[in-house]
């Protein structure tokens, strides 16, 4: 049976918040949890943007829920750094852990100052940065040069047993390339025609018995006006496809070019509805395309009332 999770959103919430959210969201019958990983948030709207890896410690010790994290190692986060991370939390909470790697966005990657490069290099040292980390996990002192340097490094703590690293593929280019190397796939809420080759490019090209997982955008408020007006608010600069988007380098870049959408417009990236049984009807539609895990991002602030009523109308009918 597919687990369905709350998404914690670091740009819309503080760290405090966020725990709050987390453990309501676990005694409400959600039966996972996950949480982006930004130094910036798309907006200043938005207006946070704390700490993923501090906030995890304290999400995993204060819950029992598995977690995964969206990152992007090579940049901003040396791979090193990540795997250390990583096998940390694996270590304190065996079996619970999981990461999803993708080649980053500039608005978080170029705080360095480091030059952004293109996304073919992007790729080639996101592809070195998870054969890094998998090499610091099995024990082995790391030498490596290419995209990423590392030099001498050796995890002294490890873990039990070797986490999985899934993909972020938003297009099939990506989710072919990764299928051979990558332990699963994680992608974003797509009209259905737009997923599927994402998915079949996934399991054709190696990642036939692998696990798929979706995070789901949603609006839920007690109105469907309130909803979409909630949707414009916070998630306007977030309804771009891929490509340009990667290389804004601030909030205010997403906010100029974001100047013309209008809350409708936001629907063609969210689902937007106020109604329990037809946000449950929509995830039954993703379930029918064979995800093992759904993790659900209700992008309105109002977290509280999302939470308590899908647990209480939408968890038990998808189950």
């Amino acid at each position: 049976m597919a687990r369905i999770g709350y998404h914690a959103s670091h740009e819309q919430f503080t760290p405090r918040d966020l725990l709050d959210h987390v453990r309501r969201a676990e005694q409400a019958g959600f039966q996972a949890a996950m949480c982006s990983d930004h130094f910036h948030p798309w907006s200043d709207q938005q207006g946070q943007s704390g700490h993923a890896w501090s906030w995890l410690g304290a999400a995993m010790a204060t819950t029992r829920l598995p977690f995964g994290v969206v990152n992007a190692p090579g940049a901003r986060y040396h791979p090193a750094v990540v795997a250390q991370a990583v096998a940390t939390l694996s270590q304190m909470f065996d079996g619970r852990f999981w990461i999803a790697v993708g080649s980053g966005e500039a608005i978080n990657e170029s705080i360095t100052g480091a030059v952004w490069p293109a996304k073919d290099v992007r790729n080639r040292r996101l592809r070195e940065c998870v054969d890094v980390m998998r090499a610091l996990w099995s024990g082995e002192c790391v030498t490596h040069r290419g995209e990423v340097v590392v030099e001498e490094a050796r995890l002294y703590t490890r873990p039990a047993a070797m986490p999985q690293v899934f993909v972020a593929a938003l297009s099939e280019e990506t989710a072919r390339w990764a299928a051979p190397w990558a332990d699963g796939l994680i992608t974003i809420s797509q009209p259905h025609d737009t997923l599927r080759p994402i998915i079949d490019a996934f399991r054709e090209h190696g990642g036939e018995a692998k696990p798929v997982r979706l995070q789901v955008k949603l609006a839920y408020a007690q109105t469907d006006e309130a909803a979409r007006q909630g949707a414009w608010e916070q998630w306007r600069t977030n309804v771009f496809g891929e490509g340009v988007p990667s290389d804004l380098r601030t909030p205010a870049d997403y906010e100029a070019a974001a100047c013309f959408v209008r809350p409708e417009d936001v629907e063609r990236k969210v689902r937007v509805s106020s109604d329990p049984a037809r946000q449950a009807a929509w995830l039954h539609e993703d379930l029918q395309l064979g995800f093992d895990e759904l993790q659900l991002h209700n992008v309105h602030r109002e977290q509280a009332r999302f939470i308590d009523d899908f647990g209480a109308r939408v968890l038990p009918a998808l189950r």
